[in-house]
């Protein structure tokens, strides 16, 4: 467990915006552009704009594909803004699934909170990547490649998933090593 706090707690802190601020509050009362939304006024920021707190609560999968996200992005958790990255829970019920989808503009992390959940990916060269994870088991989706996660057990399965910018990556790479 301590290791995976220690990653998360290298996300945030080499995917700190390169400005020459350290950090950019989401105005979530103006519009966003390109670059996320607008600082709120620094006097104005509060501790809980860096604090979420409902990914301790099951998201609700009586739906057609038996699957919930509860988002922790930048219009829920408006510290986010500008730091490249991302968080949300994952709820999957027995036969649960997220379809086939893309991230064009992040890799994602997926780390399994307790079940059983078959996740995958393909290659631009139309390799598949197919793996049973369980508690504990950490898995990444590239940027831009198809994704998707399943739970085939017969109990409840959740996890949490974490979505970096290619900016966060290649910063990422650059401190701890690696190409491409």
């Amino acid at each position: 467990m301590l290791q995976i706090l220690f990653f998360f707690a290298l996300l945030f802190t080499f995917s700190k915006n390169a400005a020459a601020i350290d950090f950019c509050v989401a105005n979530l009362k103006r519009p966003a552009g390109p670059a996320g939304y607008p600082c709120i006024t620094p006097t104005k920021v509060r501790t809980n704009d860096f604090v979420f707190t409902g990914l301790g609560v099951a998201g609700n999968t009586t739906n057609l594909i038996k699957a919930a996200v509860t988002p922790s992005f930048v219009a829920q958790f408006p510290g986010l803004n500008g730091l490249g990255l991302s968080i949300a829970r994952l709820d999957l019920a027995p036969g649960g699934v997220v379809p086939m989808h893309t991230h064009p503009a992040a890799s994602e992390i997926l780390y399994v909170l307790h079940g059983k959940i078959t996740a995958g990916f393909i290659s631009s060269a139309n390799s598949v990547y197919v793996k049973t994870l369980f508690k504990g088991d950490v898995m990444v989706f590239p940027q831009g490649l198809l994704h998707f996660q399943t739970n085939g057990g017969g109990k409840p399965a959740s996890a949490v998933t974490t979505f970096l910018d290619d900016a966060t990556v290649k910063k990422l790479k650059g401190i701890l090593g690696g190409t491409g």
